[in-house]
């Protein structure tokens, strides 16, 4: 399936904290305009019937996840009343546009890659996604090359709710607009820590090899 840029749509580059080694592969952006992330909530908050506790591979286990998620296939981008979906992935190509540009070797081999299953996930005050965990740990997730996500509104520093790589030392707090892609291997390990208060709410998923 391909999906075409909208020039309307722009992101801007952005550096997380002085990572502790370098490089981390982990890209990072702020999405514009703002009401793209608008726009997800509401359409995650006006779809109740679609809404179920999250899962993991293993199943649901609310001690390693605990999030009401809405899960979609990429065939559904494109269907009437999701708009607002199809505006994200506009935003999320061009920022893997760019991840590809700092790294010329993805151009020998991740010159055609797909959107998988993706998930609107909101996390409220005591929820998170705290078992440490890689995205491709399995022989049925060996497709995936990348994982990314997009926070869709901004996080307190008090009320936690940041993502942690462990294995680089780095805190990621949740900012509206702000997308991470990084390689869905073990080297890139991370958690959902706890939230204290409030909500946050993201949209996440993988580009993997076409099946």
């Amino acid at each position: 399936m391909v999906y075409l840029l909208n020039e309307a749509h722009c992101m801007q580059r952005v550096t997380l904290q002085e990572p502790r080694l370098s490089p981390n592969f982990v890209g990072s952006w702020i999405i514009d305009p703002p009401s793209i992330c608008d726009d997800l909530i509401s359409y995650f908050e006006l779809n109740h019937e679609k809404q179920e506790k999250g899962r993991t591979a293993g199943g649901l286990d609310l001690d390693t996840k605990n999030s009401i998620d809405i899960s979609m296939m990429p065939n559904e981008i494109n269907l009437p009343g999701n708009e607002a979906i199809l505006n994200y992935f506009e935003s999320l190509f061009s920022c893997y546009k760019d991840y590809a540009a700092q790294w010329p070797f993805l151009d020998t081999f991740a010159q055609n890659l797909e959107v998988g299953t993706f998930n609107l996930q909101r996390y409220q005050s005591g929820q998170h996604f705290h078992k440490v965990h890689t995205e491709r740990s399995s022989l049925s997730t060996l497709h995936r090359v990348f994982a990314w996500m997009t926070y869709l509104n901004d996080v307190d520093v008090k009320d936690g709710g940041t993502t942690y790589f462990n294995h680089y030392d780095l805190e990621v707090q949740p900012k509206k607009g702000l997308t991470l892609i990084w390689p869905a291997e073990w080297t890139h390990a991370h958690k959902g820590n706890l939230l204290q208060a409030n909500s946050k709410y993201i949209i996440t998923g993988w580009m993997h090899f076409p099946r």
